[in-house]
């Protein structure tokens, strides 16, 4: 794979790659295991990460800060070729389909690459996800991938398909990676130290934390954007059921009433029938909070499980870096999440 510097956006598109078939016979399809799924490793200092685009267009410049914070960790960076493609005909895509899949293939298939991290979110990863060779990448084995927002497609593609645990956290161009100290600093810590931040609290601290619903679970990490897992119902490779998870719901610039409406679809699709938990995250440009904190009440209150409001994940301006597949303790009254295992093993 190329070096940043050799990332080029005039690099031509690739040929299509194979669509992806049914669901990994080692993923999970219609549950979450209760021991979890797959671990990668951490990370060590001059490991090769890749840095892809799966979604919307990444401004270079702030491509290039991000890579050299990246940089500053020890981490040997690339570029995957089409980051900073625009698509020629729909100026909200970074490049064509078939290019933000062959990049995103190529870096998982690379053995000297030890993580993949996304440049940002927006809108696209569910245009690609059925390009990728998955019987490829599972064969390819376990790393690290990090990313969050329209790269919640990709989370659940990589737990039901390869049953694979990932990474919710900040990406490489994103400005609160780029402008937020303790964003960059907790992501670095799950990557290289994830022992040291098995107990999840909001930025803030767990004051700002409420329980909504109380209690305590155990269950597995799943989730992420709520109306990304919404538009992902019934499409190929996805859990259909999420039964003995704890939920991660977050979302952003979305009125009460549409959060209302994915939250009543995924309730009607029994997708959330016999979740452990619930933890919130941010909900920027959503709206005041206490109308949003009724609306989570009124439609998951019912579930009869503990619900906590703001652990500090997702859209905020300083956000932390929570594992998906691992398994773990809510208790709402605390304001904190606890893994039992590290995120990365």
């Amino acid at each position: 794979m190329p070096t940043a510097g050799t990332a080029s956006s005039s690099a031509p598109p690739p040929e299509p790659l194979l669509p992806g078939g049914a669901p990994s016979p080692g993923g999970t399809p219609d549950g979450v295991p209760a021991a979890g799924l797959v671990r990668p490793r951490r990370l060590v200092p001059g490991d090769r990460v890749a840095v892809v685009a799966p979604s919307g267009p990444v401004p270079r410049e702030r491509l290039d800060a991000g890579v050299d914070v990246l940089r500053g960790w020890d981490l040997d960076v690339v570029v995957a070729p089409h980051v900073l493609d625009r698509h020629p005909g729909f100026e909200y895509l970074a490049g064509q389909d078939e290019a933000r899949a062959r990049d995103l293939q190529e870096a998982w298939l690379d053995p000297s690459v030890s993580a993949v991290l996304c440049a940002r979110g927006g809108y696209g990863a569910q245009r690609m996800a059925d390009l990728l060779d998955w019987d490829a990448m599972r064969a390819a084995g376990p790393k690290a991938f990090v990313g969050f927002s329209d790269i919640t497609a990709l989370h659940e593609a990589f737990a039901a398909r390869l049953g694979l645990a990932t990474l919710h956290g900040p990406m490489t161009a994103a400005l609160s990676f780029l402008k937020d100290q303790p964003t960059q600093e907790h992501l670095r810590r799950t990557l290289f130290a994830p022992e040291e931040v098995r107990t999840l609290t909001a930025p803030a601290g767990p004051g700002h934390s409420r329980a909504l619903v109380p209690g305590r679970a155990r269950g597995v990490t799943a989730g992420g954007c709520l109306s990304l897992l919404a538009a992902g119902l019934g499409t190929p490779g996805v859990r259909t059921s999420l039964r003995g998870a704890l939920l991660l719901l977050e979302d952003v610039g979305e009125e009460r009433y549409r959060l209302d409406r994915y939250l009543t679809q995924l309730l009607r699709s029994g997708l959330l029938d016999g979740v452990a938990g619930v933890a919130l995250g941010s909900w920027q440009d959503c709206g005041p909070d206490e109308p949003l904190a009724k609306l989570m009440l009124d439609r998951l209150g019912p579930l009869g499980v503990p619900v906590l409001w703001n652990l500090g994940f997702g859209h905020c301006g300083s956000h932390i870096t929570v594992p998906l597949g691992v398994p773990a303790v809510l208790d709402a009254d605390a304001g904190t999440l606890t893994c039992e295992l590290p995120a990365l093993a």
